[in-house]
């Protein structure tokens, strides 16, 4: 019976980029899949068909010579390559294609990577503000100093795994397709410890309490985190360490609120000062004062703005806000009282307009209502 053409095949046209052939083959190869058609022996000659299809046109050479000849070119009587097809070839296709779906593929892995830490560091305002330099102790797994890490008893060392042959990986067979495994005797390290040390108990590494400087710039929002490169879990038998990630968390503040690179104040004011006006000293986290002028008549939420006393960011400060609050006066003696029924009499819509002309508003209101 005649070969069916390998376009067809893949469902392309001649004119078919590289790209296009990949993704036709990727679709096809998926569908048919042995392991989505267990059984299924029309899937697996399918399967093979569009295999041997795509590892011939991939390659210029061999499909400039497939579209001169047709499958000519390859058949063994003319010289060509026997069979057509090539498994060994196919391995690294597939596995560039669907290494994820085969479990990783046949590269060889390396050492085990140790794991992230996290630790979480609650800083002040002020120590944002002006940066802090600090040390920190978190639980972690250092070498073993008695293998230097390598899990082996002084005057050994590990051997070749006999079951992977130090390739950390074996290798099972399912039908005609071979799919590769982390070795289950060395656990994919590709070596074996025959005497462990005696410390550390093989593993390679031992529990202890770490002391590490961290610097924590100037300017850092909560939230932000910091990577110290290899300061995570050691690796085991000599793997990369993992990374130490530090979460920062920026605790409350008594007097300021944070907004990005700007921070707020809240500046309760007497009701005298607000009236008559007057000067305020407001602090700002540099440690300086500012000194702010109160005008005659200032009510509440009447907003200040200190340009540049705000948070440090990438070379520049933000401003600070203080949001005046206008504070009703309480505990009054009878003096005060007194005082404050003479002024209240003597008061009028030209010293509270506001309040005057609302009153007026809700008058006319129920007039209208009542009308």
């Amino acid at each position: 019976m005649a070969k069916a053409d390998y376009y067809d095949l893949l469902g392309v046209e001649r004119s078919a980029s590289q790209e296009d052939l990949k993704k036709a083959f990727r679709k096809l190869a998926m569908k048919y899949h042995p392991d989505r058609n267990p059984g299924d022996q029309d899937a697996e000659r399918q399967f093979k068909e569009i295999n041997e299809a795509y590892e011939i046109l991939k390659d210029d050479q061999r499909r400039a010579a497939y579209d001169q000849y047709g499958h000519a070119a390859f058949d063994p009587a003319n010289g060509g390559r026997p069979g057509g097809f090539d498994f060994s070839s196919f391995g690294s296709v597939f596995e560039d294609l669907f290494g994820d779906f085969m479990g990783g593929g046949g590269r060889q892995r390396g050492p085990a990577r140790g794991a992230d830490l996290r630790y979480n560091l609650e800083i002040s305002l002020e120590e944002a503000y002006h940066g802090k330099k600090t040390t920190i102790r978190i639980p972690s797994a250092i070498a073993c100093e008695a293998c230097d890490g390598s899990g082996a008893a002084a005057g050994s060392k590990p051997v070749t795994c006999t079951t992977c042959n130090g390739m950390g990986k074996v290798r099972a067979q399912q039908g005609f397709f071979t799919i590769e495994r982390a070795c289950p005797t060395c656990h994919g390290h590709g070596r074996m410890i025959k005497d462990p040390c005696k410390v550390c108990g093989g593993r390679g590494h031992v529990a202890r309490e770490k002391t590490l400087s961290v610097n924590i710039p100037a300017g850092v929002e909560d939230g932000q985190r910091m990577r110290l490169k290899n300061e995570g879990e050691v690796a085991p038998r000599g793997g990369q360490p993992g990374d130490l990630y530090i979460f920062l968390s920026v605790a409350p503040h008594r007097l300021f609120r944070r907004d990005g690179p700007n921070l707020h104040c809240r500046l309760p004011i007497s009701m005298v000062t607000a009236a008559l006006g007057g000067a305020v000293d407001v602090p700002s986290l540099d440690g300086a004062k500012s000194k702010i002028t109160i005008p005659a008549g200032t009510q509440s939420g009447r907003q200040f703005r200190l340009k540049g006393k705000g948070m440090p960011t990438r070379g520049q400060f933000g401003d600070l806000f203080v949001n005046v609050a206008v504070e009703t006066p309480v505990n009054l003696n009878k003096r005060q009282v007194e005082l404050l029924q003479e002024f209240a009499k003597a008061g009028g819509e030209e010293t509270s307009p506001e309040s005057e002309g609302f009153f007026a508003k809700v008058k006319e209101l129920w007039n209208d209502l009542t009308d």
